[in-house]
């Protein structure tokens, strides 16, 4: 098997148990507050949100820092670092005896994991330059399938063990078997002759000058606050259309899992395509299409309608945000890899933040069907901002090659 392959099938099952672990526990994270003794609902729900996004906000800064770390010192090792930092996060939290503990520890996971931004690099690094996009569109598709199991398995794990800490430990154990394998069987890409080592400064800078990385990095922020936006309020809307029922969760759960599977078969295919015809066209289907998917929600009359609806939306979703980090890969030298996937995960990471900030604002003021036309709206104009702005990954003249070469 070639190594490029050998290393995106390894990482991809590591990924994929890490994802798993990291989604069983979002769930319940408020009842494990209440398990360290914060009883009071409002306070529930205020611990619950500062812990949700505590390891945003901290891998928002420190991400970039690894990502540069890992075109100086190698792929293999900020990956192996990223998932035992994540390992020892999760036996933290296990351990943690009241809820200022727990926040500080979430804050930690944040702080010294960056795992989907170290797996980007290597696997862009090892892949062929047309395949890459291939390569990084069979990686997301662990993330997703990770977050469709996740859920399920943690919540037929908290019944089996009647308390919520247990699935912690169970976490750590799945963190650190990924990364034996990832130690075992993962090969570091080849370094460039003479290849300059840049700082997470220099990458910044880089990152403001060139065109190219500039607009993907704005556009992967605002698609994703778009994509994030009517999360919180998903839950509710499918309640809006059967109240009473006690199905409910289970109906849920079948609809979010729908998107989710589209998204792991549409991403490979998205990949595919763009090494072989280009970005453009295509990122304008798909960004139309979600928008067209978003708005439609307003439409939806009964929850069964939702499936096929959610079904469309994870298939253009899956060509969104694998996409731009597909072009990013082919317009930046190897010798920035690391660096720049950990500047794009944090334009990622600011979009994950925003859309579930946006979301508590507009549901003061709006109806909660209008947040998915909001939404449809802002990837709409985002896709007009690609079409019109953004370039094709073909580096157009000599003075632009020398740039993204030797800044």
């Amino acid at each position: 098997m070639e190594i490029w392959r050998k290393n995106l099938y390894s990482i991809w099952i590591a990924q994929f148990f890490a994802m798993v672990g990291m989604s069983m526990v979002i769930p319940f994270l408020p009842f494990y507050i209440r398990e360290l003794g914060v009883t009071d609902s409002k306070q529930v729900e205020h611990w619950s949100g500062l812990i949700f996004v505590a390891p945003f906000i901290s891998s928002f800064i420190f991400t970039p820092i690894w990502g540069s770390l890992g075109d100086k010192f190698g792929k293999k090792p900020m990956v192996i670092r990223a998932i035992f930092g994540l390992a020892l996060s999760q036996l933290l939290i296990f351990f943690s005896q009241d809820v200022l503990q727990l926040f500080l520890f979430r804050v930690i996971q944040g702080a010294v994991s960056g795992f989907i931004a170290a797996s980007l690099a290597l696997v862009s690094s090892s892949a062929p330059k047309n395949k890459s996009g291939y390569a990084i569109g069979v990686l997301q598709t662990s993330i997703s399938a990770g977050t469709i199991i996740g859920p399920f398995l943690g919540g037929l794990l908290a019944d089996i063990f009647s308390n919520y800490r247990d699935i912690f430990l169970i976490t750590t154990g799945f963190c650190f078997l990924s990364g034996i394998l990832v130690l075992i069987n993962v090969k570091e890409p080849e370094k460039e002759i003479n290849g300059k080592i840049f700082n997470v400064f220099q990458n910044l800078r880089f990152s403001f000058k060139s065109p190219r990385i500039r607009i993907a990095l704005i556009s992967i922020a605002v698609a994703q606050m778009a994509i994030t936006l009517p999360q919180p309020i998903f839950a509710l809307f499918i309640e809006s259309f059967i109240k009473g029922s006690r199905y409910i969760s289970s109906l849920t759960g079948a609809v979010v899992g729908v998107l989710g599977i589209a998204m792991v078969i549409s991403s490979p295919y998205w990949g595919k395509r763009n090494d072989a015809k280009g970005f453009k066209n295509n990122l304008l289907f798909v960004m139309l299409g979600a928008a067209a998917a978003l708005m439609l929600h307003l439409a939806v009359v009964n929850v069964y309608l939702l499936f096929p609806l959610r079904a469309f939306l994870g298939f253009c979703i899956g060509g969104i945000i694998p996409v731009f980090y597909s072009y990013i890969a082919k317009n930046i030298p190897s010798a920035r890899k690391s660096g720049m996937m950990g500047i794009a995960s944090s334009s990622t990471i600011f979009g994950n933040l925003l859309g579930p900030v946006l979301c508590t604002v507009f549901t003061l003021y709006f109806n909660i069907d209008i947040i998915f036309l909001i939404s449809g709206i802002l990837i709409l104009i985002n896709a007009i901002f690609v079409w019109l702005i953004l370039p094709e990954t073909k580096i157009e003249s000599a003075k632009e090659a020398e740039f993204i070469m030797n800044e």
